[in-house]
């Protein structure tokens, strides 16, 4: 059930940012069988408690095989060639020394979109080289720009490398080879690399930069805090609360509503007056508990919101309203997004254990039972 029922793909198992696009996947509908390692590697990642925690591996089916067996190997091609997509985020080279590189996939399957998740890309002389997000977008240049004046550059989780300029850009790209395909085109190898995808989120910053709007130096600019209308403040009982008024008509609502319209302050982008500003409005907000500053605002347009905690955000009245989170298995998660109306995402499933489901799964697939007793004979495994 969804936008993407009946695309048929093949994951091979990763971490971070490849099984978060594929979630994207997913969660539109696209029927995802995983191939898993047989045991966990012992350096695959961090250890989640039990399978229900693995958000980004929700609604996918799992067959287990040991990919240095030539057998192994087989019985994966065999899947590669009922596929519409094959997804995978390992060292550049490692799909093609394994016998499942794009080549031979292609000879399979010409109609196959094969997409490749790496931090440095296929190609260049970093290509080979390990690395984990906050590395990929420091190459970026993205990291450079985020962290409070003069203090150093800030990890921003790792939103911005794995999943924004990772996972997402690698579901774009195979949606958008999928068109492609569909249009009559022939099969696609989609390289999508995190210092480039990084890169590409910061294009606003660079236009700012090459307009002269922009300064390399962090905690000075419109959008890194620098403004002190834009940027979060204290409140009485230690929370905070993050305010945007960007445009004069919001800006003057956020004065009348701090009780500083009739102050004597600078005017709002008087860049020598923004630290007048800034004690101002520091003085305001530590005027009030948090959840006062939330009434006083209720209804307004000036841009000023609560900062929320994971928990607090699940039961935010907004989120509650539209159903933004979902509790799966005891599990608070985000909701499949965006949202189709006309075709509405089907309600996530937890993740799989090695080998869940996969027998179900190759019969949906088309392999009949003689077909599939040869597979396991191959070395694939499942469990029910």
């Amino acid at each position: 059930m969804g936008v993407l029922s009946g695309i048929r793909v093949v994951e091979f198992e990763a971490i971070g940012p490849a099984p978060f696009g594929t979630m994207l996947l997913a969660d539109m509908g696209a029927d995802v069988v995983r191939i898993d390692r047989p045991q966990k590697a012992s350096d695959l990642g961090p250890k989640l408690e039990g399978k229900r925690a693995d958000i980004t591996g929700r609604n996918r089916r799992s067959v287990t095989l040991d990919l240095k067996r030539p057998d192994s190997v087989a019985a994966a091609l065999e899947l590669i060639e009922r596929a519409d997509v094959v997804i995978e985020g390992f060292r550049p080279g490692t799909m093609e020394r394994l016998g499942l590189g794009p080549d031979i996939a292609f000879k399979r399957n010409p109609r196959l979109v094969y997409a490749r998740m790496t931090g440095w890309g296929q190609t260049g002389p970093m290509a080979d080289r390990a690395g984990h997000d906050l590395n990929y977008i420091a190459l970026s240049g993205v990291l450079s720009s985020i962290g409070l004046a003069g203090g150093r550059p800030v990890p921003p989780l790792n939103l911005v490398g794995d999943y924004g300029g990772g996972g997402m850009l690698l579901a774009m790209g195979v949606l958008a080879a999928l068109v492609n395909v569909q249009r009559g085109g022939a099969g696609q190898v989609v390289d999508a690399a995190m210092t480039e995808g990084a890169a590409q989120l910061g294009s606003v910053i660079w236009g700012l930069l090459a307009g002269g709007h922009w300064k390399e130096q962090r905690g000075s600019n419109l959008l890194d805090g620098g403004a002190p209308w834009y940027d979060t403040y204290e409140t009485r009982d230690g929370q905070y609360m993050a305010i945007g008024p960007i445009e004069s008509r919001f800006y003057a609502q956020m004065l009348e509503i701090l009780g500083l319209s009739n102050a004597d302050l600078p005017n709002q982008h008087d860049r020598a007056g923004w630290p007048r500003l800034r004690e101002a409005f520091t003085a305001a907000f530590l005027g009030r508990t948090r959840e006062q500053w939330v009434a006083a605002f209720e209804g307004s347009d000036a841009c000023v919101a609560p900062v929320l905690g994971l928990v607090e955000a699940a039961r935010h009245p907004h989120g509650v309203a539209r159903g933004s989170f979902i509790e799966v298995d005891g599990v608070v998660q985000p909701v499949p997004a965006p949202r189709f109306l006309g075709t509405p995402s089907a309600q996530p499933q937890p993740a799989p254990e090695r080998g869940e489901h996969g027998g179900d799964a190759l019969r949906d697939w088309g392999f009949d039972t003689a077909a599939i007793e040869r597979l396991r004979a191959l070395g694939l495994g499942w469990r029910a």
